[in-house]
């Protein structure tokens, strides 16, 4: 007689991508993460969130308490997910333009982010992206998101063997496997802190 496997309850995660260059690695993360789910992974669905719409924060664009329409729908994403996912480039020792807008788009009253469970995940040289990731954990202090702590995943991109192909997408398959425990490891502590687990 075969075990019957219960369904994971439904989580919702918001992926978000710190480079708008069409070829980002980190963009390459974020499609192999959705794959991976769809793929392996009972009961997540990440939705690929653009960010490049979003103008620069501008409170004059804010009238009688309501964002451009464009602002609205991204922090109305936010709101609905569950989780978010971060794959966050490193510029200058920290995290990128388009991503640090977004997150203060999404900061304004009311805060979108708050109690919502986040991982990070970055492909870059040296340290792989390290020192944005430990950046961006400082900011979620403050956004009150719950990041994992473990584990941990920084890809160094320009290291041979090649881990990516000629258009972005992760071709790695140790970096496949540590993707997709990064990926279980934000379900369980969602699940978790919902109290679903």
């Amino acid at each position: 007689m075969e075990a019957v496997v219960a369904a994971k309850p439904l989580i919702k995660v918001a992926g978000l991508c710190g480079s708008l260059r069409k070829g980002s690695f980190n963009h390459g993360l974020l499609r192999s993460a959705i794959e991976i789910s769809k793929e392996s992974i009972n009961g997540m669905q990440i939705e690929d969130i653009d960010i490049s719409p979003l103008p620069m924060l501008n409170t004059d664009l804010e009238v009688d308490r309501t964002f451009p329409p464009a602002v609205e729908a991204f922090r109305q994403k936010i709101l609905e997910a569950d989780c978010i996912l971060f794959a966050s480039p490193e510029y200058n020792y920290s995290v990128t333009a388009p991503l640090k807008n977004a997150i203060d788009w999404a900061s304004r009253a009311p805060n979108v982010w708050a109690d919502k469970t986040a991982a990070i995940v970055s492909a870059g040289g040296g340290f792989g992206g390290g020192r944005a990731q430990y950046h961006l954990r400082q900011i979620g202090v403050y956004l009150d998101l719950h990041f994992i702590n473990k584990p941990e995943f920084f890809l160094n991109a320009f290291q041979p063997p090649a881990k990516f192909d000629s258009h972005g997408n992760l071709i790695d398959a140790e970096y496949k496997e540590r993707l997709k425990a990064t990926l279980l490891a934000l379900q369980a502590f969602t699940l978790r802190l919902q109290g679903k687990l």
